[in-house]
């Protein structure tokens, strides 16, 4: 059921604790090119071959060349577009209790928002396979491959492969917050990737209102309260503008 966005305005005014999940398609308007879908980056290329923790661990120099060495130039330059700044707002007047993301791209936080639960870790941050050490993107040059951190560790994004687990804490958070908000905003995901694709269904199976903002119709539709069609960098604004108004 499509909805207005005086009616989404109205339900995001009565929330007394509201949560958002992004996909994907909140970060396609900053240049950032989905995986799934049409024009995703696994029509171009086997996810088992280039992104599965196996193909890391057998040939990590090959995943650098192929993948990682493609998704480090996108991501430096891409910037947070409106839908993110909006999300940064609604968290700082108070609407927002938290954004659980399936994005690593880490445009959450430079917009703004400061309680992100990065469900499927960050891009945005390197981390050696040795020692542990830390370092943002923006610090690491690709002069040879794999690269190498000081200890000569591996040098790896701190995200989840395919094979992996989701980081406890985040799974735990994520859950949480998703049992105990009262009104969940599904933005820019289809919520078709599990686990996350549970949480929507957990909040709604506790109480929750659950409204989405996508472009299309998507498989959580026939169970979400509603569905505020298009864009998020033009739906998110004019929403919070009419929640402050």
């Amino acid at each position: 059921m499509e909805m207005s966005l005086e009616k989404a305005s109205e339900l995001l005014k009565k929330s007394k604790k509201t949560v958002a999940l992004t996909g994907a398609g909140i970060s396609v308007e900053s240049g950032i090119p989905a995986f799934r879908g049409k024009g995703g980056l696994w029509e171009t290329m086997d996810p088992m071959e280039f992104a599965h923790i196996r193909a890391f661990r057998k040939d990590p120099g090959k995943v650098w060349d192929v993948l990682l060495r493609t998704m480090k130039d996108v991501l430096e330059k891409a910037f947070p577009n409106p839908a993110h700044k909006a999300l940064a707002d609604m968290e700082e007047n108070g609407k927002l209790e938290a954004i659980i993301t399936q994005n690593i791209d880490g445009l959450h936080q430079a917009a703004g928002s400061k309680r992100v639960i990065e469900f499927h870790g960050s891009f945005a941050r390197i981390i050696c396979s040795h020692c542990h050490r830390s370092l943002p993107i923006q610090e690491l040059f690709l002069e040879e491959l794999p690269p190498l951190c000081s200890c000569k560790g591996i040098l790896r994004p701190d995200c989840v492969f395919f094979g992996e687990n989701i980081p406890e804490d985040a799974l735990y958070a994520a859950q949480e917050h998703s049992m105990t908000c009262d009104l969940m905003l599904v933005i820019g995901t289809s919520a078709e990737v599990w686990p996350a694709a549970d949480l929507p269904r957990v909040a709604k199976n506790r109480g929750a209102l659950v409204l989405e903002i996508n472009p299309e119709p998507t498989s959580l539709t026939p169970i979400s309260d509603g569905l505020l069609r298009g864009q998020a960098g033009e739906l998110l604004p004019q929403l919070v503008a009419r929640v402050q108004g």
